[in-house]
């Protein structure tokens, strides 16, 4: 553990550069993967860096993901108000009730069933890098492609028109900029749930095979979830579905951009693909400001003593770059066995829609160095902007290639 002073370090860390988790995650894990950091509004929580212990730290039925109880730790204003405005989905739940709404979702987002939308990914993809080579370099890859493969799925998968997608990209970016103000976020979540509740309704008048229509059929006039719940899960698989495969995917070929003669490898070899999507999780890990939990029974973590109250904060960067889980774990390399990342994060919380978010980036990379093999940076790649966001995220990423006579 850090020494504990007067003045800790403020919460969110700044990144360096897009490809790197905060220098402080480092030395908050070499000095033994825990500290406290101050928070906006003042208070301190604890900040876990080592991935032994985040995986502990999330595995722990002590700790509750429960916005609700005192000292939950929230690392923006923007953050606060979206969590306490009401709007609770079964992420924000611990057991029984998370156990129970979880279970309504797990078999839809099942391996073998997702699997089967391989080849609808793999259409949207190639329909999508078409349109790119006829529109003619250079692109902007976050708009042109990163952002339109996890909307244009996510429309498939619950049965929402593709016209929407521009309106729930918006309300969720406006609810996930760090610096939105708490009115615009509570008033973005508000219409999203609005719109999710629509298209509930649509669904039961009119009835098709998709998600939202089956979660209607089968789960709802029942006991195991309400309107409220089935609302609010709607809008979670919406945005869930969208912001953070977007995110990966424009930092994912950035990443591999950067590593060209491992590129190379991959474009030769494509049964590497699976493992490079996995390294590319461990060496990203998009997640800024999360996962955020509070202590309800006292716990050891790295040597301390933490109180029921206190907040704690898992940095899975930070976690996903430590040697004693992956050697040499600032070094990019596509040949590495990295699936114990905690990108997805770990325990009963880890992330249900992990299949199809890995199912969307390799069809994109596999098929986009495949199709446009002399893609490259269209400026410095030392000069892409991060925005101020939830999760690690890219402004733009400009890129041209070689067009054929």
């Amino acid at each position: 553990m850090t020494d504990v002073t007067d003045s800790p370090p403020a919460f969110p860390m700044t990144r360096l550069t897009p490809f790197d988790p905060p220098p402080g995650y480092a030395a908050v894990r070499d000095a033994g993967g825990l500290a406290r950091v101050r928070l906006w509004d003042g208070r301190t929580a604890w900040l876990v860096t080592g991935y032994e212990q985040v995986r502990s730290l999330l595995g722990d039925p002590r700790i509750s993901v429960d916005r609700s109880r005192a000292g939950f730790p929230f690392p923006t204003p923007g953050r606060e108000a979206l969590e306490r405005s009401g709007a609770t989905t079964f992420v924000g739940l611990d057991p029984p009730d998370h156990t129970r709404l979880r279970r309504v979702f797990t078999k839809y987002f099942a391996v073998k069933r997702i699997e089967t939308l391989r080849p609808v990914v793999q259409r949207i993809v190639d329909d999508l890098v078409t349109g790119i080579l006829e529109d003619g370099p250079p692109a902007d890859f976050v708009t042109a492609l990163a952002g339109e493969v996890p909307s244009r799925t996510i429309c498939h998968v619950l049965g929402m028109p593709l016209a929407d997608r521009a309106r729930f990209q918006a309300l969720d970016h406006e609810r996930n900029t760090l610096t939105t103000s708490p009115e615009n976020v509570i008033r973005a979540t508000n219409e999203m749930l609005a719109y999710a509740d629509e298209l509930i309704t649509r669904k039961q008048r009119e009835p098709a095979d998709d998600l939202i229509s089956r979660l209607v059929a089968d789960q709802l006039g029942g006991d195991t979830i309400s309107r409220d719940e089935l609302v609010a899960a709607v809008r979670l698989l919406i945005t869930a579905g969208h912001e953070t495969t977007t995110n990966m995917i424009g930092l994912g070929i950035a990443t591999l951009l950067r590593h060209p003669a491992q590129l190379r490898e991959l474009r030769a070899d494509p049964a590497l693909v699976p493992a490079a999507v996995e390294e590319l999780l461990r060496y990203i890990s998009i997640f800024h400001i999360s996962p955020t939990r509070v202590v309800v029974e006292p716990i050891d973590i790295a040597g301390q003593r933490l109180e029921a109250g206190d907040g704690v904060i898992a940095a899975v960067a930070g976690a996903n770059r430590d040697d004693a889980a992956f050697p040499d774990a600032a070094t990019f390399d596509v040949h590495r066995e990295a699936r114990h990342h905690v990108a997805f994060g770990y325990g009963v919380h880890q992330c249900l829609g992990q299949p199809l978010a890995r199912v969307e980036l390799q069809t994109v990379v596999e098929t986009l160095f495949r199709r446009i093999p002399s893609l490259r940076f269209a400026g410095d790649p030392d000069a892409l902007e991060i925005k101020e966001y939830a999760f690690l995220s890219l402004a733009a990423l400009p890129l041209t290639w070689e067009v054929k006579p």
